[in-house]
């Protein structure tokens, strides 16, 4: 594996981490304290950075991309489920 790839590839892991504490508290304390703002524009540059994956054939960003958005994406739901404005 190439050493650019390795990279890549750790970074992922470490991106896949970011979200899931978020998340986690959300759902275990039933609070939506975030902005929902931020995570509209997060989830609109998430669709955007997928779409440039694809187009550039990165399995590494794809995969990055699409958990993010998957995971962002339900912090949008959850906290437009509950009336977060």
């Amino acid at each position: 594996m190439e050493f650019g790839n390795l990279i890549g590839w750790i970074g992922l892991g470490f991106g896949v981490c970011v979200p899931l504490p978020q998340l986690y508290q959300m759902i275990r304390h039933k609070t939506f304290h975030v902005s929902i703002w931020t995570y509209l524009i997060l989830c609109v540059a998430l669709i955007l950075y997928l779409g440039h994956a694809i187009f550039i054939k990165s399995p590494v960003f794809i995969i990055a991309q699409a958990f993010a958005l998957c995971s962002n994406g339900t912090v949008l739901f959850l906290c437009l489920k509950n009336g977060v404005r």
